[in-house]
């Protein structure tokens, strides 16, 4: 640990025990405010985990759908059906403020466009297909719901990062620090001031002796 330059002065001994002082308070907010961080973030892993396993779980079976329906039908035929959807999707982005971090909100919504029913004639494509696409559509919002968990969980990961970071300098460098450097002052305020009662003990025992001396010299007069 390097040692601060400072002057062995009363004042710069304040100066620094001020300091200390609010580094001791900065580091219990910071400590306080990590391990709250720590819990909203345990939180949203576990939302994001038992949403991800649902998803993935409800993937499958669109996936086991969309197979038959590639199995019973062409690949031109499922590319021309799925060309022109008739559904139109917007998100909108927000913010909320989760212990200082300002974490996005995802709003998304799905409109028809044109007239209602599927882009494509029954004729020629399956009833997988169209469970696919049912089951695609219920599946969006979870899907944007995931994102949004995961990139909640991203941002309050990179926080509690750089909280604990800071905590960590507080703790191993600043305060060591200022408690070694106010402890070098007053060492050396210490030395001094028995330095100087050695000096006055020596100027008061040479007074005592000198008027010993006067007063011998007077009395053998």
């Amino acid at each position: 640990m390097a040692q601060m330059r400072v002057n062995p002065t009363r004042m710069e001994m304040k100066k620094l025990q001020g300091k200390l002082a609010t580094a001791r308070r900065g580091h219990k907010l910071l400590k306080d405010k990590r391990d709250e961080l720590m819990k909203q973030f345990l939180d949203i892993v576990r939302a994001n985990k038992e949403l991800r396993e649902e998803v993935e779980k409800r993937l499958m079976t669109v996936h086991a759908s969309m197979s038959i329906a590639a199995s019973l039908s062409s690949r031109k035929m499922l590319e021309e059906a799925l060309m022109l959807p008739k559904t139109e999707g917007s998100l909108s982005v927000s913010y909320r403020n989760m212990m200082s971090v300002d974490v996005p909100v995802f709003d998304f919504t799905l409109h028809e466009v044109g007239a209602g029913g599927q882009s494509y004639g029954f004729a020629f494509t399956s009833g997988e297909l169209d469970a696919a696409i049912a089951q695609l559509s219920e599946l969006l919002p979870d899907l944007v719901k995931l994102a949004e968990l995961e990139k909640t969980a991203q941002m309050l990961a990179e926080e509690i990062e750089k909280t604990r970071r800071r905590v960590n300098a507080l703790e191993y460098i600043m305060i060591p620090q200022y408690q070694e450097s106010i402890r070098t002052i007053k060492m050396k305020l210490d030395e001094n001031e028995r330095g100087n009662t050695v000096r006055l003990m020596k100027v008061k025992d040479l007074a005592v002796a000198k008027a010993l001396a006067e007063a011998q010299k007077r009395k053998a007069e």
